[in-house]
């Protein structure tokens, strides 16, 4: 019910993802008056056993603060969907609204896995050779070297589960690739993350993260959302320029017209919708949060990113591995 544009362009998405997917079932959540008006308006679904709607009295608006979510607002979308992955009536959520809210909704509901303390942002992005999984971009500002190390763990986890890559390289964001460099939280984290079974291959300089400077990318929450929102504006004033300089003049136009095959498949590489959806890693339950502003295909790419790891079972998967690993370390550093 939230996001920039409502329950419009999650339908937009849905009516693509019922002939992909067949065998998903999936749930509306939000006011049922709404959500029927917007499906007879929209003529791309029609009646189908894999679309229910759930129905919610209450929205979580994008200012709203999380205590506001959680106790004033009981009967809310992200609520109510929470709810319904809580009791095993759904395999994941995904949610367009408010991240904060949905990140503290998160953890009252479901808790975090046994061995971690706390959920981190994670999402792919593209590189040179393929993509890197960065985490955390933005759950936590202040973070425990030992949380950095619950990252690196659950990370190289979800990079395995969708790439099938065995021992992703797990790096460390610093100011430099040097052991010396960084605060003491990066000198403290290195040292744990060296400890452990994890490929870590020691600290990433943001000029190699693009470079395929590894496959894992580990930092804390204030870092990385600064690290994201500069790439995401980065990208957007490159894609600005070429459009800009392609379209003034008579030669511009026609070099466009020679480049157009190259221009495409740049365009299609950095376009964010295609790595849209990121992953609340670490919780008891799988809920991935899509850009506010996402249009249909971003918004069906989130929707696959949950089909995917439902699919792989990643919650389960992260519980097996991370008390052994971090019971390990633990003991190596006593």
């Amino acid at each position: 019910m939230s996001g920039d544009s409502g329950p419009r362009t999650v339908l937009l998405a849905l009516a693509g993802l019922v002939k992909s997917y067949p065998d998903v079932q999936f749930h509306l959540v939000g006011d049922e008056a709404t959500l029927r008006r917007e499906l007879r308006r929209s003529r791309l679904l029609r009646d189908t056993e894999q679309v229910q709607i759930r129905h919610a009295s209450q929205v979580v608006e994008m200012d709203d603060a999380p205590s506001q979510a959680l106790r004033g607002k009981r009967d809310s979308s992200m609520h109510v969907a929470i709810g319904l992955l809580r009791e095993g009536q759904v395999d994941a959520v995904v949610s367009a609204g408010n991240t904060g809210a949905l990140m503290a909704l998160g953890k009252v509901f479901l808790r975090t896995i046994p061995g971690i303390d706390r959920p981190a942002i994670a999402a792919f992005l593209p590189t040179r050779k393929g993509r890197v999984l960065a985490l955390d971009l933005g759950a936590n500002v202040d973070c425990h070297p030992e949380h950095l190390l619950q990252f690196a763990v659950m990370g190289s986890i979800l990079f395995a589960q969708v790439t099938g890559t065995q021992r992703p390289r797990v790096g460390l964001l610093n100011i430099g690739s040097e052991e010396i460099k960084g605060n003491e939280l990066v000198k403290a984290a290195s040292a744990l993350l060296r400890q452990s079974h994890l490929n870590f291959i020691g600290n990433v300089e943001g000029s190699q993260i693009y470079q395929d400077g590894c496959d894992v990318l580990v930092c804390d929450g204030f870092v990385g959302n600064v690290f994201l929102k500069t790439s995401e504006g980065l990208a957007a004033m490159v894609r600005q320029e070429l459009r800009a300089s392609y379209t003034q003049g008579l030669y511009g136009r026609m070099a466009y017209l020679i480049n157009r095959p190259i221009l495409q498949k740049l365009r299609r590489r950095l376009d964010s919708r295609q790595y849209n959806g990121a992953t609340l890693l670490g919780l008891n339950g799988i809920i991935i949060k899509s850009h506010g502003n996402a249009d249909r295909l971003a918004f069906a790419r989130a929707v696959e990113v949950a089909i995917a790891e439902a699919h792989h079972r990643l919650t389960l998967e992260i519980a097996k591995v991370v008390q052994d690993d971090l019971a390990q370390v633990i003991r190596n550093s006593a």
